[in-house]
């Protein structure tokens, strides 16, 4: 082993280590998420053969109870029982020093840089203060693994430091109540992706969480017996703080306040009466932000919150400020006139300055969603958003701190390569707009209905140059986005895909004689859209991109978990794996974006996540499938479900919305919930199809597509007498046989791909009606092998 003068190291000198993301040979077979700054291997493959002798010591701080419960994980890994620590901590074959003592409590500038050397004689882990300790320990611990021989950790140097200091969760317990056991448990798995933020989203519209000792009546009325004591907040934050995660605690004001307006009305806008409020959605109750006792109660509230939460920010919400109360009471306005407040948007900001001075004199900075945003505010708050880059942008040239959500929506079942490709910072537009004297244009418009709420307008254009096609698409509002993966099919169709707000954006368009019609497809959801020719590029909106400066001003971001779809049973499928890649993004270096290998290591994670971390993303699932087979017997619906996904953008929640399900008390027991948010199995058979396009002859390939298809066809007989004897699952036979029959006809193309056949076009346009008929949504779920097998068929020459 190294002595503790050779491995101590200080940040800055860790930092002059961390210049670049390293991918070296043999470093993929390393499952590790976040990916480290800087990884390197030893010219020959050289591992640290481990037994139950395993010992960990510490010197330099004092980590608690930490190294007992890194023991009992390690256990856990191995199946082992570890020998107790020798006595002599030299002889501990994992050495962590810690080189600066500070303070437990996490605070957003605490050093989380590390460096762990793996030799065949031992594991050095030396890390500035005890949170790059704590970090450093996740990445051991990924690194166990087994081969037929042995129990080892693979000899390997890793140099690592977070790339943004602010990495958080957002959990919603308002909407539906989350038991604290549960939220213990996500702790674990943010402190095992290295996410440092819990933001705990304690009120809303639906429900009010905080137990106030001053203002009983909001837990006593306006809860339904669902609270979190100050004793139980307390046990969250240290259980948090032994994880190296900060908590930020959220107060929704002035808006989302029908909670308060059920326990003290007489602080809202206007006198009521109130009742709970069990619907989604933006709703009227507003606090009077010219009634001093408002601000009484928030001095009070925040004072309580500020004995509970040690962290420097509280979350005031801020967003969504529905002021029809403001503008219908003859009170406020004649405020509004009195301060010289011109609009809502000015009676909010003299609110929120109010509230500030409130929170600066607990010694507290806030933190606010979009809306917040407001030049006579100070330059310390923080400003979260959910509106996108375009906000993000421009309040960071402003000189104002902020942290990005948008794209990090974990309750949107989305894909996790739509998560991974997120960008934190704002982007240029990556492609040229001016149209060259050779090369030739074409500008749309497109109007796109919603299920729920106004159409998505906008417009695209099209160039073709002398490298071929490239365009841009501006959605209504919002700045330019470049279009990636141009195709024109036959017939005049155009396929291309861009990252919207919306999710995964592939828009499948007919454009002939001026008119546009087909559909963009939201994920795997199909939205018919409408349009025409335009005669000319519209201007669009100018980038949105501050200097190197301003974007210093952002400090991460954080995925959100809003609960209207979720309840306890199902938190962890909602959360895991897919927030390991969010993490990813926050945490490694921007050159880390190869979607193939993240999905490789996520496979493998989400694997160790439930072994080590003991996340239950996997028995959450098989306990609901049991639920609904009625039996223990779930392999046939297993099976079945992997060939579907749950309908997504927003799909679902604006399915129920039309059904009158858009409330607190619709069930969340169909299969649609018990779905991960996308298929590996039909994910790995659009990866087989495309190496069998591109490689006709490829015989691994095409037996992976299958045996695949084979299971599914064959899986009917099975899975369709457990449809039959549950109602909730009656509605998703015709689904079965669907999946059967699509199984058939990609089983049929397969046959004619190898055999190097085309086919007709009556043939084609059978199965395109085929397929376009299974691409509806039913039941709030989507049959994924669709697209795969749309791709397989335009692959075909027409004869």
């Amino acid at each position: 082993m190294l002595s503790f003068k050779h491995v101590v190291i200080t940040a800055s000198l860790l930092l002059s280590f961390l210049v670049r993301a390293e991918l070296p040979p043999g470093a993929e077979s390393l499952d590790l998420m976040p990916w480290p700054r800087q990884v390197v291997l030893p010219d020959v493959a050289q591992k640290w053969v481990l037994d139950n002798h395993l010992a960990i010591a510490v010197s330099g701080d004092d980590l608690g109870e930490m190294p007992t419960l890194w023991r009992s994980r390690i256990e856990r890994q191995t199946g082992w029982q570890l020998l107790p620590a020798p006595q002599d901590s030299t002889r501990a074959g994992i050495q962590i020093y810690i080189a600066k003592r500070v303070a437990a409590v996490p605070q957003l500038a605490s050093d989380e840089s590390y460096q762990l050397i793996v030799t065949p004689q031992g594991a050095t882990l030396a890390a500035a203060t005890r949170f790059g300790a704590l970090r450093g320990m996740e990445t051991l611990l990924q690194l166990l693994r087994r081969d037929g021989d042995n129990t080892f950790l693979p000899a390997v140097t890793i140099n690592d430091a977070p790339r943004f200091p602010w990495r958080g969760l957002l959990l919603d317990p308002a909407r539906h109540f989350l038991p604290v056991a549960d939220i213990l448990r996500q702790l674990d798995g943010m402190a095992a992706a290295k996410l440092n933020v819990l933001h705990w989203h304690l009120t809303d519209d639906q429900g009010w969480r905080f137990a106030s000792t001053h203002y009983p009546l909001l837990q006593q009325l306006a809860s339904d017996g669902n609270f979190y004591t100050p004793q139980q907040m307390k046990e969250v934050v240290a259980y948090a703080t032994r994880l190296g995660i900060r908590v930020v605690p959220e107060i929704d004001f002035p808006g989302h306040a029908s909670s308060i307006a059920v326990a003290y009305p007489a602080l809202l806008s206007a006198p009521g009466p109130y009742a709970m409020e069990r619907g989604w959605g933006v709703h009227p109750p507003t606090l009077d932000p010219s009634n001093e006792k408002v601000y009484a109660f928030i001095d009070t509230l925040t004072g309580e919150l500020a004995e509970i939460f040690p962290d420097a920010y509280l979350h005031i919400g801020g967003d969504e400020v529905d002021d029809s109360q403001w503008k219908q009471s003859k009170k406020i306005q004649a405020f509004m006139r009195r301060q010289q407040l011109a609009d809502s948007h000015g009676l909010q900001a003299y609110f929120n300055q109010r509230v500030e001075k409130i929170l600066a004199r607990h010694h507290r900075k806030m933190v606010g969603w979009d809306e917040i945003f407001h030049p006579d505010l100070p330059h310390n708050i923080v400003i979260q958003s959910w509106q996108g880059p375009d906000s993000l942008a421009a309040s960071a040239a402003q000189g104002y701190q902020g942290i990005l959500s948008t794209g990090f929506y974990l309750d949107q079942p989305q894909s996790t390569a739509y998560h991974y490709r997120n960008a934190i910072l704002p982007q240029t537009l990556d492609v040229e707009t001016q149209v060259a004297k050779d090369e030739k244009a074409q500008s749309w418009q497109f109007t796109m209905p919603r299920l729920k709420g106004s159409a998505v307008t906008g417009s695209f254009t099209l160039i073709d140059g002398e490298k071929g096609w490239r365009g841009f698409i501006d959605f209504s509002g919002k700045t330019r986005r470049a279009l990636r993966d141009i195709h024109w099919q036959r017939d005049g169709q155009l396929s291309f895909a861009v990252d919207t707000w919306m999710g995964d954006t592939q828009p499948v368009l007919n454009l002939q004689q001026g008119k546009l019609s087909g559909y963009f497809l939201l994920g795997n959801v199909r939205y018919p859209v409408s349009g025409s020719a335009l005669a000319a590029i519209p201007a669009g909106l100018p980038s949105q991109v501050p200097d190197q400066a301003a974007m210093k001003n952002i400090l991460g971001g954080e995925a959100a978990l809003w609960s209207e779809n979720v309840t306890p049973e199902i938190l962890d499928i909602k959360l895991w794996p897919r927030a390991f890649a969010v993490a990813e993004r926050l945490w490694s270096p921007q050159e880390v974006q190869d979607e193939a290998n993240m999905y490789q290591r996520l496979q493998a994670i989400d694997a160790w996540s439930v072994v080590s971390v003991g996340l239950q993303q996997q028995a959450e699932s098989s306990r609901l499938l049991t639920r609904l087979a009625n039996s223990n017997d779930i392999m046939p619906l297993q099976l079945f479900a992997s060939a579907l996904e749950p309908a997504q953008y927003y799909t679902r929640q604006h399915l129920k919305f039309q059904a009158g399900q858009y409330n607190q008390f619709a069930a969340l027991n169909r299969l649609a919930d018990a779905l991960p948010a996308e298929s590996n199995a039909t994910r790995q058979l659009d990866q087989q199809l495309q190496i069998l396009i591109a490689h006709p002859q490829d015989k691994s390939a095409a037996q992976a597509v299958r045996v695949q298809l084979a299971l599914w066809r064959n899986n009917t007989a099975w899975v369709q007498p457990l449809l039959a004897q549950n109602s909730v699952l009656k509605p998703l036979q015709p689904v079965a046989e669907q999946v059967q029959r699509l199984s058939e006809l990609g089983l049929m193309l397969l046959d004619k791909w190898q055999k190097g056949q085309g086919i007709s076009d009556s043939y084609r346009q059978l199965a395109q009606r085929q397929l376009d008929d299974a691409a509806l949504v039913q039941d709030e779920v989507v049959i994924a092998m669709v697209n795969p097998l749309t791709r397989l068929l335009n692959a075909f020459k027409v004869q």
